[in-house]
């Protein structure tokens, strides 16, 4: 199989696997936004196909015919550089296009995408924004299944979703590994795929360190809970500290307390919370309270990704206590593309590793996800180090 063919096969799995994560879903739930972050299941449908429009077929092809004039302003995320946009805290106001005119739309592109890519003289460069396309379609698989959770599980009626994007237990004991003081290599080789932020490999130096063989549990978080870690103002960061007083936050997003135990909402329906899982649905300032309620802390993103290969990571995003700041060299693609990722490197903190709703082959050691500290819906875990 040729790179073309190859890239083609990618291409229709991972537009099947979008639509199979909607497939549990009634019509009705494409459309809610129940808070800014959560975009509708019927936006994610039409933007991921919207990026293969916009930035393959109306460039390169002289064929091709748009779909639609107004869905370039109605599922533009934020690429300032591509036009005017429906702004994000509105995309849940749009009960059009019905769905099932965004269904068209995906097959629509698919098709012509397809037939574009059966032409003989494509470029390398036209290649590589095609995969740009695919990887951003499974980041916006992972928002899917995020925003998704977020619709069903803050209805009081905790619909059931399905039996995907399940938790496994912890082992029971924990190591801590240890590294050496000394200097490392850090970042993608661009040999394969990798985003822009991942670039470029530079070293770093860094001091002993250790870190841990597993995830903090839902048993573990409960002790610290019980200690009264929410109420002790010691534990926590100034802005985390008026974060938590502000939103009334005392357990992990998705935990209720009924009868004096506590329960969570999860893609099975409404369960009485397991103490061997992994804890999940942490806010950055969460994750470094626990760490410091246990005299430890969270590793930097290079202790981390140092680690990686030793470690069995994957079940969800690991906090670490690294900005997300731009790696030496980082340029800027020139036009929208530019967008992708430059400009978000102020206020984020930077999160490791995969989750349970990563797309299979998505993930890499070199990966740099990252969100506001306040982010509690994402698929978000603790490792700790010391």
């Amino acid at each position: 199989m040729n790179k073309i063919e190859a890239l083609k096969n990618l291409l229709l799995k991972t537009r099947k696997a979008t639509e199979e994560i909607c497939a549990p879903l009634e019509v009705e739930d494409y459309v809610p936004q129940p808070m800014e972050d959560v975009s509708p299941p019927k936006w994610h449908l039409a933007h991921s196909t919207w990026f293969f429009e916009q930035f393959v077929l109306v460039p390169n092809d002289p064929d091709y015919r748009i779909f639609s004039p107004d869905f370039a302003y109605l599922f533009n995320s934020y690429y300032n550089n591509a036009g005017d946009r429906v702004l994000r805290p509105n995309r849940g106001l749009m009960s059009r296009p019905p769905v099932r005119e965004v269904i068209a739309y995906r097959q629509y592109v698919t098709e012509a995408l397809l037939k574009f890519m059966d032409k003989s003289d494509l470029s390398p460069e036209i290649l590589a924004v095609i995969t740009l396309g695919v990887n951003h379609e499974q980041q916006h698989q992972e928002l899917l299944v995020y925003d998704i959770k977020y619709i069903l599980g803050n209805q009081p009626t905790f619909p059931i979703y399905g039996d995907s994007f399940s938790l496994q237990k912890e082992k029971t004991e924990r190591t801590f590994i240890q590294f050496k003081e000394g200097i490392y290599a850090i970042g993608a080789s661009e040999d394969d795929f990798c985003f822009d932020n991942e670039c470029g490999q530079h070293k770093v130096f860094l001091h002993d360190f250790q870190i841990a063989d597993t995830l903090v549990t839902n048993g573990e978080y409960m002790e610290f809970m019980a200690a009264g870690g929410y109420g002790d103002f010691n534990l926590w960061l100034a802005e985390g500290w008026d974060y938590i007083l502000k939103e009334k936050i005392q357990a992990p997003f998705y935990w209720h307390q009924q009868d004096e135990k506590w329960f969570q909402y999860t893609f099975q329906g409404f369960r009485e919370v397991e103490k061997e899982l992994p804890v999940a649905h942490l806010s950055f300032y969460e994750a470094l309270a626990f760490a410091t309620w246990k005299g430890m802390r969270l590793p930097t993103e290079f202790e981390w990704e140092v680690a990686a290969d030793h470690l069995n990571w994957g079940q969800l995003w690991e906090w670490t206590y690294s900005a997300y700041h731009p790696y030496p060299g980082f340029k800027k693609a020139p036009g929208a593309l530019g967008e992708y990722n430059g400009k978000f490197m102020i206020n984020q903190n930077v999160l490791r590793g995969a989750s349970v709703a990563t797309p299979k082959g998505h993930s890499r050691k070199t990966y740099r996800n990252f969100f506001p500290a306040s982010s509690r819906w994402l698929f978000s875990g603790i490792r700790l180090a010391k």
